[in-house]
């Protein structure tokens, strides 16, 4: 069975898992607002220790690709592409929407064969990425950027159970729970423990990135900001 790091970073949350198979080894999370930078690598390096191998015996490195945070998903996948550069592995690129779905569907307490899946997170003001998919992960509706408002998804709500989930689902809450089909999923988060059966078949398929040119899915073009530094001048 082959052994796979997996990196989430997309959002404020700091994860990493190390599996073996569908199986998990070792496991690192942080909740607390964006503590990547400090936390990844040391995540990275303690479920490699805890397992009892050196990086070189992983097979490949998963990474969370988006949408979500741009400077998350950098820093996540800089890691990711570093450290297979370094021990010359494969990079697989693992949606974040189709990842906390993966996580919806696998828990026993959520799973409704006849439900679609909502994940939502946070685009800022009104605006949420969110996807639709169905009980066994087919997609019904690609991964967009959507402005929330008062017949969001009212078509399909009127005939279908809609389970939304994600940061960006409380955004959405006082302007859906009209409809009796919308259902809201509080605390749920994405986590690099979604990722694992993910990975491991697109492992199986051969379905790497040229790890020279993946780039994060970012949905919405990236904008810098302006560094509010006092006296520099533009």
């Amino acid at each position: 069975m082959p052994i796979i790091l997996h990196i989430e970073t997309a959002t404020s949350i700091c994860s990493v898992t190390l599996s073996k198979g569908l199986s998990i080894l070792a496991f690192r999370e942080n909740n607390s607002e964006f503590t990547h930078s400090s936390q990844l690598t040391v995540f990275m390096d303690e479920v490699i220790r805890e397992a009892g191998i050196t990086a070189n015996k992983l097979d490949a490195v998963s990474v969370s690709i988006g949408p979500g945070s741009y400077t998350g998903l950098r820093i996540g996948l800089s890691a990711a592409k570093g450290l297979c550069y370094a021990i010359d592995k494969p990079l697989i690129a693992v949606n974040t929407l189709l990842s906390m779905t993966a996580g919806m569907v696998n828990n026993k307490k959520y799973y409704n064969q006849n439900a679609l899946y909502c994940p939502m997170l946070d685009a800022r003001r009104m605006e949420v990425y969110c996807a639709l998919y169905d009980s066994t992960l087919n997609e019904i509706r690609e991964t967009k950027a959507e402005v929330v408002d008062e017949i969001f998804f009212s078509k399909t709500l009127k005939k279908s159970k809609l389970l939304f989930f994600g940061d960006g689902a409380d955004k959405c809450k006082h302007l859906l729970n009209k409809y009796t089909n919308a259902l809201f999923v509080d605390e749920f988060f994405p986590s690099s423990k979604h990722m694992v059966e993910l990975s491991l078949e697109k492992y199986k398929q051969g379905l790497f990135e040229n790890i020279a040119y993946v780039e994060p899915f970012y949905l919405k073009e990236f904008i810098a900001g302006k560094p509010n530094v006092k006296g520099l001048r533009t």
